[in-house]
């Protein structure tokens, strides 16, 4: 059985059609990266499946439509993070983080638990902000706050991770950081991950399956070769990719 399944999903907003009869499925130990030009499709795809927006068609966590769990049941099994995580409050790094338990606790403001208290050091130490626990997040740099919202996810202890773009924005030492943390976390049993990478070489570089999407519907989907062969790409995108991703490597041969 799929940890994740995804039925024939349509996302319609104001008559337009956004995503059309999108089929995927999650095994554990799959990273499974949704590409395309913007606007095909692919931020929609995550909202639809952590609830965000309406839809047609079957989700299923393990078989059981997930329509039918109740939000922290969910919150057990599927961790989102967004693209970006502006704040406009003074939690410390550590409150942000242990925010991820809420759905262990009887209400938001609980104590919490050893246990509780066991997964957000485990988070903090994986995503390198222990030494920042106690800093205002109004003071955190872009890459420091992303992480801190990455270890808010991992405390949640999720079997699989949503992914939007996860390093929009973030220079490249950070962009290495948080996909190597990532990965590491998919190393577990039992879990995988669903994300939007915009950058084709990110995408190739740590997915193990892809879904290529045209205009809200999939143009391909499969083993990462199959669905980066050129004719796929090419069309998607209306030029050349691999030519122009040469072009951008050969600039780095010395």
């Amino acid at each position: 059985m799929s940890m994740l399944e995804v039925e024939n999903l349509t996302v319609r907003a104001g008559g337009v059609t956004i995503v059309e009869d999108v089929c995927l499925s999650l095994e554990p130990g799959d990273w499974l990266t949704l590409v395309g030009p913007n606007g095909a499709g692919k931020s929609t795809i995550i909202n639809a499946i952590s609830q965000c927006v309406p839809y047609t068609g079957r989700i299923k966590f393990e078989g059981r439509d997930i329509r039918r769990f109740k939000p922290a049941q969910l919150a057990r099994r599927l961790g989102v993070l967004a693209q970006g995580n502006a704040v406009g409050y003074a939690f410390t790094a550590e409150e942000i983080v242990r925010l991820g338990r809420y759905a262990y606790n009887a209400s938001l403001f609980s104590s919490g638990s050893d246990e509780d208290d066991e997964f957000v050091e485990r988070a903090l130490e994986l995503t390198g902000m222990a030494a920042q626990r106690g800093q205002s997040a109004l003071t955190l740099s872009g890459g420091e706050l992303q992480r801190t919202f990455l270890a808010q996810v991992f405390a949640q202890n999720p079997n699989v991770l949503l992914l939007d773009e996860p390093t929009n924005h973030l220079d490249l030492m950070y962009q290495k950081q948080i996909f190597e943390m990532i990965e590491g976390w998919l190393r577990e049993p039992q879990r995988a991950v669903l994300s939007v990478i915009h950058d084709l070489s990110l995408a190739r570089a740590y997915g193990t399956k892809a879904i290529l999407l045209d205009r809200g519907r999939i143009k391909s989907a499969g083993d990462m070769r199959y669905v980066f062969a050129p004719d796929n790409l090419n069309g998607v995108y209306a030029m050349n990719v691999y030519e122009w991703m040469r072009a951008v490597s050969n600039q780095w041969r010395e």
